[in-house]
């Protein structure tokens, strides 16, 4: 019983859905998303409302029918609203800029990194260190925030590094002197 599954989704006013074979392209405002998906399932649209059903209770379908409607769900609110996800740099001589479509970090290495930024996704600094991520697809957005915190990920004595701003990093109590 998949009760996210079950749930039909409103498709809002300046959003357009088309259904072939199983591959969604959504159209809105903001862009365009297409994404294929499973070939069992029932992905049908009617009166602007869209539901997608699963033809067995075998395992595969249960785990693709939740599956299948959130992704679906995620590329309509991106091309309608967008997704953006913030991180913030805690360093002494951390920092980061933006040159044209690069984004060059500093952060503590011996020479500056820069970061072109991927098709699709839109990198703003309006801090030296606060760095912003946004874009119209959910999983490009995330994977992007994830591969720039990976680069210095928070410390837990010191909390240096790139950390989400809703992040909590858990500090540890350092050595102490006799």
């Amino acid at each position: 019983m998949s009760r996210i599954g079950k749930k039909p989704i409103e498709i809002p006013n300046g959003v357009d859905v088309k259904i072939v074979e199983n591959t969604v392209t959504v159209k809105g405002p903001k862009g365009e998303l297409t994404q294929s998906f499973d070939r069992d399932m029932i992905i049908e649209l009617d009166n602007n409302v869209l539901t997608v059903q699963r033809p067995s209770d075998s395992k595969n379908h249960k785990a693709m029918h939740g599956l299948v409607r959130t992704l679906i769900d995620n590329m309509i609110i991106g091309v309608t609203e967008g997704y953006s996800k913030e991180l913030e740099i805690v360093g002494t001589g951390y920092r980061a800029a933006k040159n044209g479509n690069k984004l060059a970090l500093t952060l503590g290495f011996s020479h500056p990194l820069e970061l072109e930024d991927p098709a699709g996704i839109q990198v703003e600094v309006p801090a030296p260190t606060k760095i912003i991520v946004s874009g119209i697809d959910k999983q490009k957005v995330g994977a992007y925030a994830a591969h720039i915190r990976g680069y210095r990920e928070p410390e837990p004595y010191k909390g240096k590094g790139i950390k989400y701003v809703d992040e909590y990093v858990r500090r540890k109590v350092g050595k102490t002197g006799k």
